[in-house]
């Protein structure tokens, strides 16, 4: 199993970003994905859930109405486009799957065994 994140950068308040996990090496579209972040000195918090066939999704409070999570199964690829961002938003995000378990702890991060390397999202004030 393998997750590339990319997508990440330097943007100020207000911009948007977004960013793709690449997947490969296992059955994609047998598997929910989460999106997860950790700030420096924080513990990695879950930001988004989509399930697998991208009919079920989930956001933390705190991105609701701000980030839309997709995937695109043709291309092994989920995506966090990320809108209105804040300086409380810059983290190293990360994508994560698990095997399809339903909507059971969906932003739980130990739920998830597999996880990408991290891209740096920074949101200058």
């Amino acid at each position: 199993v393998q997750l590339v994140e990319s997508g990440g950068g330097l943007v100020q308040a207000g911009g948007s970003l977004r960013l793709s996990c690449a997947a490969s090496g296992f059955t994609f579209d047998d598997y929910d994905i989460g999106w997860f972040r950790q700030a420096p000195g924080k513990e990695r918090e879950g930001v988004s859930y989509i399930s697998r066939s991208g009919g079920s999704t989930n956001y933390a409070d705190s991105v609701k109405g701000r980030f839309t999570i997709s995937r695109d199964n043709a291309k092994n690829t989920v995506y966090l486009q990320m809108n209105s961002l804040k300086p409380e938003d810059t983290a190293v995000y990360y994508c994560a799957a698990r095997v399809y378990s339903g909507s059971f702890l969906v932003l739980d991060k130990y739920k998830y065994p597999y996880w990408g390397q991290g891209t740096q999202v920074t949101v200058s004030s």
